[in-house]
């Protein structure tokens, strides 16, 4: 009787062992029913915005507008960006921040929704910062880019918009990726993003190389940012520069989207004129 006893309750105490309900202690049946819990096991816990909202992917469109760019060199990554937010015609803002330092090494590029972009890569930062805090060691940007292209997929369709880069440098040198709100997650050596982007890739494929120097890597992003703040109407207000080593990340320059325009495409009045306006961080 009493080895019974004993089984029935090592039994008893190994499936509440495994099995994941909170504790209510002091409460007499200390545990709440399974059906009161929330699902843990699925991934989003959002509901699906085709069950709930019918007919949303007709009436809310998304107007993308920005411009961003980033390349790989023999010496590191060069990142580009505007600050310009639009919604349609209508300018926003002049002063969105679009690159994300996840840590020291390694940034992440804004495109697409300024909300869900805004979030999703500061919530990037924040898983960069755990791995290293229980690895002891900075994380890849590839395994960065490989968990932000997971998170997206599992929301794929439930009208996310992000269209981002993840750059950085790591034990294998320079890495870029793109990653958006599908899950595609693609690595190469030169990428843009946005409205702009055709006229950043006009400027970037008539001189890009990769045995670039500092000095011509830089002065080729802010050429490409300047073309496409000029043509694209939703593109504009500061161009900031990053450049990325075996030293981490370091914001080269900011410079106002009229003064670069002058300075590439004005008359020798116009460019003297702006001199030397752009103001230099380095």
């Amino acid at each position: 009787m009493v080895n019974w006893q004993i089984s029935s309750l090592l039994a008893s105490t190994m499936a509440m062992s495994l099995d994941y309900r909170p504790s209510l202690r002091g409460r007499g049946d200390d545990t709440l029913m399974q059906q009161a819990l929330p699902d843990l096991s699925s991934m989003p816990r959002l509901p699906d915005p085709s069950e709930s909202c019918k007919g949303a992917d007709r009436m809310i469109k998304m107007l993308h507008g920005t411009t961003t760019l980033a390349f790989k060199y023999k010496d590191g990554v060069v990142v580009c960006v505007d600050s310009r937010a639009s919604s349609g015609t209508y300018v926003s803002s002049q002063t969105v921040k679009k690159v994300i330092e996840f840590n020291k090494m390694m940034v992440g590029t804004m495109a697409g929704g300024a909300a869900d972009c805004f979030y999703w890569l500061n919530n990037m930062g924040m898983r960069c910062r755990l791995f290293e805090l229980e690895h002891k060691e900075q994380i890849t940007v590839a395994a960065a880019s490989k968990l932000f292209s997971n998170i997206t997929y599992n929301y794929k369709q439930y009208g996310l918009s992000i269209g981002s880069m993840i750059c950085g440098w790591d034990k294998f040198g320079p890495q870029l990726y793109y990653v958006d709100s599908d899950g595609q997650r693609l690595q190469g050596s030169l990428f843009s993003v946005g409205s702009g982007s055709p006229y950043a890739y006009g400027v970037l494929d008539s001189s890009y190389h990769y045995d670039l120097t500092k000095e011509q890597a830089l002065e080729l992003a802010q050429h490409a940012i300047a073309a496409a703040q000029h043509r694209d109407g939703m593109s504009g207000g500061t161009m900031r520069l990053y450049h990325i080593d075996s030293d981490g990340w370091k914001l080269i320059k900011e410079a106002d989207a009229t003064d670069l325009y002058y300075h590439y495409m004005g008359t020798d009045a116009e460019k003297a004129a702006v001199g030397t306006k752009a103001m230099s961080v380095a």
